[in-house]
C-alpha cells in the first residue's frame, strides 16, 4: 500500500495509467496522400499542359473527377482510424484504492505500479495486478481472452508463462468482477497492461489492400504507359503530316483523357457505395468500401468462436437422472426426478432474469432459463419454497447449499463440482428408491461426468439431504448426502454456423476456429458445426509459441482450429496464411481480437456483442453477430467484383475502339475522326452512366460454386483482353465505317459527325453486351437491369439532341444530320449487338 506522496512518485516514474496513442496523421496529409497513384499524376499533367495550350474545359474535367476521388478516400481514410480511441474509453472511469492507510475513489488513470486496489461486483479492473486478496472472486475476461465464462481467481500461484486465462491469481485491465470481492496489487499500468499490449500490436499493425486496389493500380500503371506511347506516337504522326505542334498536342491529351478510364476509380467507388447499401440491409455494415470486393477473394476465414460461432450465453444441454442420459429437449417434467432437479436448480442458486435482464453466474442464468423454457419461473418457485439459510460458494469447498422447507420437510440442496460432491454422497436417488452409493454407482457417475467433459460441456451435480429442524445450515451439513443428477450445459452453437461453414467449404473458403477458450470446448464446438473432422486437426497457442515464421507456415493447413491463444498468436497465425498467398477474413468481437482483425485483409467485427475496439480496428460489422451474414456477405463481394470487371470491359473495349479508329485515320492520312470536346462528351456522358449501371447488374447465386482467385490474378487475363480486345474492333470498325461515308458525302466535318455519333451510340448498346460473358440476346437477363436501361436511354437522348438541335452543333463541332443519315449511325451501332452475342456463343 501507498503513501500519497509514493503515489505522486510513482507517477512521475511511471506515468499516468492511460494508453498512449502515436502521432496521427493530418486530414490535410491524408488528402495529399490521394494524389501519388501514378495514373493521378498523368492526369495532373495532362491538365496543367492543356491549360497552357487555352484548354480550359480539359483541364476543369480532370481535375473535377481527380479532386472528387481524394476527397472521398480521405474521408474513408479518417473514419477508419478510431481504435485507439476506443481502447481510451475501455479504461475503468474510477477505481477504489488505499493511501495513507485510507480507502479513496480516484479517476483511473491516478492508479498507479504498487498501489492497492479494492475490487467487489459490477467493478472494471483498472489496471494489470496479482492478487492479494480473494473472496469468491469471478472475473469476466471474455474481451481479453475470448472465454466465455468468467474465470474464477484465487491465491494459489500459477506456472510462469501460463496463457493469460490460466493467470488466476491475476485480474487484468479491462476486465470485469461479476461476483465476490478481492484486492491487488498493481503491477501493470497504461502501456504495460495486457490491453497496452494489444494497443502497441494495434499501432504496430498495418492494414492490407484489398486484390482489387493492388489490381487497380497495376492495371492504371500499365494502362496509363501504353496510351501515352500511343499517344505519343499519334502526336508523331501528326505533325510529320504538317499539323501544328499546338493541335497535335491537344488532340493527344484529349485521347489520353479520353482512353485512360480516370472515372474509374469513381465508378469503383459508387458501384461498392451500393453495394453497401444492400449489404447494410442484409446485416453487413461496410466501414471500408474496398472490404465489400476483398471479401468475394477470401480463401479464409479465421473465426473466433465465443459470440460468432456460438450465441454468447450458457445453455442447459443434458441432465442425467435414474442412471440415463437425458437431453434438454426431451426434459418430461412429469418424472418426479426431473421435476426435483430442475427445482433444486432453480432454488440453490443467486441468479435472477427479469423481463430478459440477466443478472448473475452465466452457468447459473443457464438454469433458470431452463425453468423458464419449462414453464417454472424462478420468482414463482422461490416464493413457494422459501430460502431458510445458505452457505455461499467458494473456491476452497466449490460448493453452495441452501435450505429450503419442501413438502413438510426441511431439505438442504447442494450443488457442485462432481469430483468434490462424489466423496461426500453416501446415497443415491434411482426412481423413487433412495439407495446407497455403491463403487458401481460412483463410476456409473464419473463415466458420465467423463462423456460430458469430452464433449466440452461443463458439468455441475446435485444432491440434498433431509436436515433436522428449521435451522441454519452449517459446513458439517455438507456431508451424508443423496445423489439426485448431473446437468450439462455448453454455450452452444448457433443455428445457421453448421449450414454456413458448410457453404464456406462448397465456395473453396477454409474456415478456421481461434479461440483462447480450452481446447475440448473449442474442438466440441468445431465438430458440431464441420470445421473439425480429426482430433489432430485442433492444438493450444503454447504448440506455436516456439516456432518461427516459416515452420508456422507449413504447420497452419494442417490445423483448424487454435485454442487458448493470445492477440500475438492470431496475428501470427494470419499472416501465416496471408504469406501462403492466401486472402485472409479474421471474425471477432473482444479487445483480443482487434489487432488481427486489423492485421487480416478483412477484418469482420460483431455488431451486438462487438467491443467498440473490434468495430473500429474491422472493415465489416456484423449487426447481428451471424456467421452465417459472412458468407452471404462473399456471395455479395463476388458478385460486385464480377459486375466492376463488366464495368472495366465496359469502359476499355469503347476506348480501344475509339483508339483503332484514330489509329487508322492517322496511317491512312485522313483527317482526324474526333474533335476533343467529341472524347470529353463520351468520357463524361455517355461512358460512366452505363459503366455505373453494369456495376449494379443483379447479382447471382452461380459464383458460390466458384474457387476463390488467386491473389495475383490480375484483372488483365488473357482471355479477358481477348474479349475487350475483339469487342473494342468490332466498335472501332463500324465507326470507322461511318466516319469513310461522312467524308465520302460531305467532308470530314459530316465523317467527323457520323463517327462521334456511331462511338456514342454503338457504345450504350455495348452496355448490354458487357452484361454477362454468355450470350443473354433472347434470355430473360437481357432486359433485368433496369438501371443499365436507364442509362441507355437518357444516353441515347442525349446524342440524338446534340446531333439533331441546331443550338448545340458549335458548342459540340457537329452538323445537322438528316434521316438517312442518323439511321446509318443507328444502324451501325446496332450492328454490334448481333456480331458480339454471336462471338461470345462461339467462344462458349
Amino acid at each position: 500500500m501507498l503513501t500519497s506522496e509514493q503515489a505522486r512518485q510513482n507517477q512521475e516514474k511511471y506515468g499516468f495509467n492511460e494508453l498512449v496513442e502515436g502521432k496521427k496523421k493530418s486530414v490535410f496529409q491524408i488528402f495529399l496522400e490521394q494524389y501519388k497513384d501514378f495514373l493521378v499524376i498523368i492526369l495532373i499533367i495532362a491538365a496543367i499542359v492543356s491549360g497552357f495550350l487555352g484548354d480550359v474545359e480539359s483541364t476543369v474535367v480532370i481535375l473535377v473527377v481527380i479532386t472528387m476521388n481524394a476527397i472521398l478516400g480521405t474521408v474513408q481514410t479518417v473514419k477508419a482510424e478510431q481504435s485507439l480511441d476506443s481502447l481510451k474509453q475501455m479504461s475503468a472511469p474510477e477505481a477504489k484504492v488505499i493511501r495513507d492507510g485510507t480507502l479513496i475513489q480516484i479517476p483511473a488513470r491516478e492508479v498507479t505500479i504498487g498501489d492497492r486496489v479494492i475490487l467487489e461486483a459490477g467493478d472494471c479492473v483498472p489496471a494489470d495486478g496479482k492478487l492479494a486478496e480473494c473472496a469468491s472472486l469471478k472475473v469476466d475476461e471474455s474481451a481479453l481472452t475470448g472465454e466465455s465464462l468468467s474465470v474464477e481467481k484465487s491465491l494459489d500461484e500459477v506456472p510462469e508463462g501460463a496463457a493469460l486465462g490460466d493467470q488466476t491469481n491475476r485480474v487484468f485491465s479491462g476486465s470485469f468482477v461479476t461476483y465476490g470481492r478481492g484486492a491487488f496489487e498493481v503491477t501493470g499500468i497504461g502501456m504495460g497492461t495486457e490491453v497496452g499490449k494489444i494497443a502497441s500490436l494495434l499501432k504496430n499493425t498495418s492494414e492490407k489492400r484489398t486484390p482489387l486496389q493492388v489490381n487497380l493500380d497495376e492495371f492504371g500503371r500499365k494502362l496509363s504507359i501504353l496510351i501515352l506511347i500511343f499517344c505519343g506516337i499519334l502526336f508523331a504522326i501528326n505533325i510529320f503530316q504538317g499539323g501544328s505542334v499546338g493541335d497535335a498536342f491537344l488532340f493527344a491529351v484529349a485521347l489520353a483523357v479520353a482512353a485512360i478510364p480516370e472515372a474509374l476509380s469513381s465508378i469503383v467507388t459508387i458501384v461498392l457505395s451500393f453495394g453497401t447499401q444492400k449489404m447494410a440491409r442484409e446485416h453487413a455494415i461496410i466501414r471500408k468500401l474496398q472490404a465489400v470486393e476483398g471479401l468475394g477473394s477470401v480463401s479464409i476465414v479465421c473465426s473466433d468462436k465465443t459470440g460468432t460461432l456460438t450465441q454468447n450465453k450458457m445453455t442447459v444441454e443434458d441432465y442425467y437422472v435414474d442412471e440415463k442420459r437425458i437431453p434438454a429437449a426431451q426434459i418430461d417434467l412429469n418424472e418426479e426426478n426431473q421435476n426435483m432437479l430442475l427445482h433444486f436448480s432453480i432454488l440453490c442458486n443467486d441468479s435472477t432474469n427479469t423481463d430478459g435482464q440477466e443478472i448473475g453466474d452465466p452457468t447459473e442464468t443457464a438454469l433458470i432459463n431452463l425453468g423458464s423454457r419449462l414453464g417454472k419461473e424462478a420468482l414463482e418457485v422461490r416464493d413457494t419454497y422459501e430460502r431458510k439459510s445458505e452457505i455461499p460458494f467458494d473456491s476452497d469447498r466449490k460448493l453452495m447449499s441452501t435450505a429450503h422447507e419442501l413438502r413438510g420437510k426441511h431439505i438442504m440442496v447442494v450443488k457442485g463440482a462432481v469430483d468434490v460432491l462424489l466423496t461426500r454422497m453416501t446415497h443415491v436417488r434411482i426412481g423413487k428408491d433412495v439407495l446407497p452409493m455403491t463403487e458401481e454407482e460412483k463410476a456409473k457417475i464419473e463415466a458420465q461426468n467423463m462423456e460430458f467433459s469430452r464433449g466440452g460441456l461443463r458439468v455441475l451435480a446435485f444432491a440434498y439431504r433431509e436436515i433436522e429442524g428449521d435451522r441454519a445450515i452449517t459446513l458439517e451439513d455438507e456431508n451424508d448426502l443423496i445423489f439426485l443428477g448431473l446437468v450439462s450445459m455448453m454455450d452452444p452453437p448457433r443455428e445457421e454456423s453448421k449450414a454456413a461453414v458448410e457453404e464456406c467449404i462448397e465456395a473453396g473458403i477454409k474456415p478456421i476456429m481461434i479461440t483462447g477458450d480450452h481446447k475440448v470446448t473449442a474442438a466440441a464446438i468445431a465438430k458440431r458445426i464441420g470445421i473439425l473432422k480429426d482430433e489432430s486437426e485442433a492444438c493450444e497457442g503454447a504448440v506455436i509459441e516456439n516456432m518461427s515464421d516459416e515452420e508456422l507456415q507449413e504447420f497452419v493447413p494442417k490445423i483448424s482450429v487454435y485454442a487458448r491463444v493470445s492477440p500475438e498468436h492470431k496475428i501470427r497465425i494470419v499472416r501465416a496464411w496471408q504469406d501462403r498467398g492466401n486472402i485472409v477474413a479474421m471474425t471477432g468481437d473482444g479487445v483480443n481480437d482487434a489487432p488481427a482483425l486489423k492485421q487480416a485483409d478483412i477484418g469482420v467485427a460483431m455488431g451486438i456483442t462487438g467491443t467498440e475496439v473490434s468495430k473500429d480496428a474491422a472493415a465489416m460489422v456484423l449487426t447481428d453477430d451471424n456467421f452465417a451474414t459472412i458468407v452471404k456477405a462473399v456471395e455479395n463481394g463476388r458478385n460486385l467484383y464480377r459486375n466492376i470487371k463488366y464495368s472495366i470491359q465496359f469502359l476499355l473495349s469503347g476506348n480501344f475502339g475509339a483508339i483503332l479508329t484514330v489509329l487508322f485515320a492517322s496511317i491512312a492520312s485522313l483527317p482526324v475522326p474526333f474533335e476533343p470536346v467529341h472524347l470529353l462528351f463520351i468520357n463524361l456522358l455517355t461512358d460512366s452512366l452505363p459503366a455505373i449501371a453494369l456495376g449494379l447488374e443483379p447479382h447471382t447465386k452461380d459464383v458460390m460454386k466458384e474457387k476463390p482467385r488467386p491473389i495475383n490474378e490480375s484483372i488483365l487475363t488473357k482471355d479477358y483482353l481477348l474479349r475487350i480486345g475483339t469487342e473494342g474492333l468490332c466498335i472501332g470498325a463500324m465507326t470507322t465505317i461511318a466516319f469513310l461515308i461522312g467524308l465520302n458525302q460531305g467532308g470530314s466535318l459530316l465523317g467527323s459527325t457520323l463517327a462521334f455519333g456511331t462511338l456514342c451510340t454503338s457504345r450504350l448498346v455495348h452496355g448490354f453486351n458487357c452484361k454477362s460473358n454468355r450470350p443473354v440476346i433472347f434470355t430473360n437477363r437481357f432486359f433485368n437491369n433496369v438501371y443499365l436501361i436507364g442509362a441507355f436511354v437518357l444516353g441515347l437522348l442525349l446524342i440524338t439532341g446534340v446531333l439533331m438541335i441546331p443550338g448545340l452543333h458549335n458548342i459540340f463541332q457537329v452538323v445537322t444530320l438528316n434521316g438517312t443519315q442518323l439511321l446509318t449511325v443507328y444502324g451501325l451501332a446496332l450492328l454490334n449487338l448481333p456480331i458480339i452475342q454471336f462471338l461470345k456463343k462461339l467462344r462458349k
